[in-house]
């Protein structure tokens, strides 16, 4: 099954990222990680609020209706949104001045997951950690770009690739606690695909969908990892999805225009905005982090 998603919102993210549909105030926040900005849109498209920061902020946790975690340049910020207040968490490679955070998400636990990588792309010097109420555990280690780090709705599989080995990796979890119970195995090689493996989100029947960079496309992925069906998006770099709307049926996906020739940027005139598509399947509700 192919199907095309239509231009929700006409942003223009340098590097729109880290997508997430927020329930308790019924927005679809995103980010623009080289712009250093967030953003909040409700489901029709219309934005509604935004943020700039004076650091890279990549991705992040709902705390509350009123609060998130910002995975940073180097390391987590409690936001308030409704002030701006900040309050710095835990560090994170703070002292690696050539890394940042990178893709991240909440496990069913309330653990977060966090990749980080060489902000000039390229050497496997990044690492993907778990947090959880206070405790940093490094989990993964010599990654180039972590990507697509997901997880099934019971807890006990997770997801992840390195985006340049065109690989997606499962592994078994401590479903009390989010952390690895077993080895990495693969899910997936797509390297005979579309693009690169981006950003990806698991739904309630646990297939996963993952964005293509440079691929065009969001490919939802069976339970042995076989193609179900993609979604087409009309611009090359598509970087990641996520379920929303009031009953999680839609699913937004964000994309970037970073690296485009102006040529590119003159045929994909709509590249960095976001996507939507109203789907069969629902998503999962994000869960909050334990902080």
């Amino acid at each position: 099954m192919t199907e095309t998603a239509r231009l929700l919102i006409d942003s223009k993210s340098e590097l729109g990222e880290g997508p997430f549909w927020h329930a308790a105030r019924q927005q679809l926040f995103w980010f623009d990680i080289n712009e250093q900005s967030l953003f909040a849109a409700n489901a029709e498209g219309e934005i509604e609020d935004s943020w700039l920061f004076n650091e890279t902020v990549t991705a992040a946790a709902i705390v509350d209706e009123h609060n998130l975690v910002l995975a940073t340049e180097n390391g987590l910020i409690e936001f308030d949104l409704n002030v701006g207040g900040i309050n710095r968490l835990i560090d994170i490679e703070r002292d690696n001045e050539a890394n940042r955070s990178n893709d991240c998400r909440v496990h069913p636990s309330g653990a977060f997951w966090i990749g980080t990588m060489v902000k000039e792309e390229g050497p496997k010097e990044g690492s993907v950690y778990h947090y959880r109420a206070g405790q940093l555990t490094k989990i993964i280690e010599n990654v180039a770009i972590p990507n697509a780090i997901c997880f099934s709705p019971d807890g006990r599989m997770a997801y992840f690739t390195d985006t340049p080995t065109k690989k997606i990796l499962k592994c078994a979890l401590d479903p009390e606690t989010g952390l690895p119970a077993g080895e990495w195995e693969l899910f997936a090689d797509v390297s005979e695909g579309r693009g690169y493996p981006d950003g990806a989100v698991v739904d309630s029947e646990g297939y996963l969908w993952n964005a293509k960079w440079g691929g065009s496309c969001v490919v939802r992925h069976a339970l042995d990892g076989s193609i179900d069906r993609i979604i087409e998006v009309p611009v090359s770099q598509v970087t990641c999805p996520a379920f929303g709307g009031k009953d999680l049926k839609t699913l937004f996906i964000t994309t970037a225009a970073k690296t485009l020739s102006a040529e590119q940027l003159a045929e994909e005139e709509v590249a960095g905005g976001v996507f939507a598509i109203d789907l069969d399947v629902a998503g999962q509700s994000e869960p909050k982090i334990a902080i």
